[in-house]
């Protein structure tokens, strides 16, 4: 069977994939379960922005245009990845939820779709992202139904809220978001976890990234010094969202969650407070479902790789987090870890060593 890359995802990390298989000579096709490329943008809060300028939220061959210093909106972006796919002339093929993926013979995979259809594949790259399910922790059970319940993949924005106090549970920077909008609509809380470093938005005139970038600190790996420090602090810019900040905006800052009884949130210092609502915001974790390959996984169910590749052979991984620095989950990476597994899947077809 000829080399033939099946590439599992059309965001970001999928069409960085798609760019430098183009400009390869491997034959390849990106699935996607949306009607569109971007939709997981398109999904997510409406005020959502990016935490990284333009200029460095880029992928391979396309600026993002527009002042390089600012911030894009989740629909500028979603836009942006619909022109880089069609400037790009990537093969997507949308509509396309993969429902299993399985390892046929002893080289080969077989992608079974939605609709039934079946797609082989000597190789496959799992560009599904770094947020795929939303973490809601067996707490949630215990408040009463009145209580509305929304995470980071569902809230929309302020009027799926009813009148009453907000909580948001995790002060990452999803969460802080979400507690700042909802501060305009009435009480909100917001619940924090452990202490949050974060670094200021700009240096001497110079945003804050231009400086990390050039100091080589987020090429880091992982079980490095600095990329355990970088790690245990998991900071990002203070954009008007420090603790100081959002409690000027009378947003009262709570403790960490440990449990609930009907409307009330109990915090681990003994106080609660009632809500009428509650925003999840503690994270995401892999949905790993739908792959039929044990090999693949842990026991928690994640998925297994080292700097993207699988110990089952064949199998590859762009634009999970800490892949193989800090910006491996951001814009600004996956299009270097995006062109290290192709290279890989390139040489292991022509029976070379790939080189990095």
């Amino acid at each position: 069977m000829m080399t033939f890359v099946l590439v599992i995802g059309a965001g970001q990390a999928g069409l960085a994939t798609g760019c430098h298989l183009r400009r390869s000579s491997l034959d390849f096709l990106i699935v996607d379960s949306a009607c569109h490329v971007g939709n997981s943008w398109r999904k997510r809060y409406e005020s959502l922005t990016l935490f990284t300028p333009r200029q460095f939220s880029a992928l391979p061959g396309l600026p993002l245009v527009g002042n390089r210093e600012l911030y894009a909106t989740r629909e500028e972006f979603a836009d942006y990845l619909q022109t880089y796919a069609t400037r790009c002339g990537l093969p997507v093929r949308l509509n396309s939820r993969v429902v299993r993926l399985a390892r046929i013979g002893g080289n080969a995979f077989e992608a079974t779709l939605q609709n039934g259809k079946r797609l082989q594949a000597t190789h496959v790259v799992v560009a599904t992202g770094g947020f795929q399910k939303s973490v809601v922790p067996p707490i949630s059970a215990k408040f009463d139904a009145e209580v509305v319940q929304l995470n980071a993949e569902t809230y929309r924005n302020i009027h799926q809220i009813p009148g009453g106090r907000a909580l948001v549970v995790g002060d990452g920077a999803s969460g802080r978001d979400i507690a700042v909008e909802l501060s305009s609509r009435g009480p909100t809380a917001l619940a924090a976890g452990k202490p949050r470093r974060l670094f200021p938005e700009r240096v001497l005139g110079k945003s804050v990234w231009w400086w990390l970038s050039k100091s080589g600190v987020l090429k880091a790996p992982p079980n490095s010094t600095m990329g355990q420090f970088l790690r245990r602090s998991d900071a990002f810019p203070d954009r008007d969202r420090s603790i100081g900040s959002l409690t000027r905006k009378n947003i009262a800052i709570m403790p960490r969650l440990v449990d609930a009884a009907g409307d009330k949130a109990i915090f681990s210092d003994g106080s609660s407070i009632p809500v009428a609502a509650v925003i999840w915001a503690v994270g995401y974790v892999d949905d790993s479902s739908w792959l039929g390959v044990p090999e693949a996984t842990a026991a928690d169910g994640s998925f297994l790789h080292t700097e993207g590749v699988s110990p089952v052979h064949g199998l590859f991984f762009v634009g999970k987090p800490w892949q193989r620095n800090r910006t491996s989950a951001l814009i600004m990476g996956v299009g270097d870890d995006a062109r290290l597994i192709v290279q890989r899947i390139a040489a292991e077809g022509s029976g070379q060593t790939a080189r990095g």
